[in-house]
């Protein structure tokens, strides 16, 4: 017996992981990572997919930076490439300090001087969430790239 054929061929998932030290240039430099893996993957810089994609990995990357970090450990920048969106993982091995998840996020006082990365992530991302891991936590969003599904051809 033969699997039925697919109209399309195979999709191909792309994959990008590093670990960067918890300091500001690390964040910097995630988010720069992220945009040039994007252009290797056919996503110009410049598109609004890339730059939802920039903003979220910078928001995330300072998060794990100033509130995730601990002395010593790394935090993970986590791109892939799978059918109709990038999905973007930042963790770090901070466990006591959880942000909110979606839905739980408050925009903060008009006059802060922070609190509102969560809030970018929230409206820039077309789903996100906070995973737990051992240990620390993963913050995980998606962006969606409609019509763009000639990216996953192999």
């Amino acid at each position: 017996m033969t699997a039925p054929s697919t109209p399309h061929g195979p999709i191909t998932v792309r994959v990008f992981t590093q670990r960067l030290s918890a300091t500001p240039r690390g964040a910097r430099l995630a988010r720069h990572l992220a945009l040039h893996q994007l252009a290797a993957w056919g996503v110009p810089y410049g598109t609004d997919a890339s730059d939802a994609v920039a903003a979220i990995v910078a928001e995330l990357a300072a998060n794990a930076v100033t509130h995730g970090r601990v002395p010593g450990r790394d935090f993970e920048l986590r791109l892939a490439l799978v059918p109709g969106s990038v999905r973007i993982e930042v963790a770090d091995t901070r466990t006591p300090q959880r942000p909110p998840g979606p839905g739980d996020v408050r925009p903060p006082h008009p006059l802060a001087e922070a609190g509102r990365g969560l809030v970018l992530v929230d409206a820039l991302a077309d789903r996100w969430e906070v995973l737990e891991r051992a240990p620390g936590k993963t913050v995980r969003a998606e962006v969606d790239l409609p019509g763009w599904l000639r990216l996953f051809r192999a």
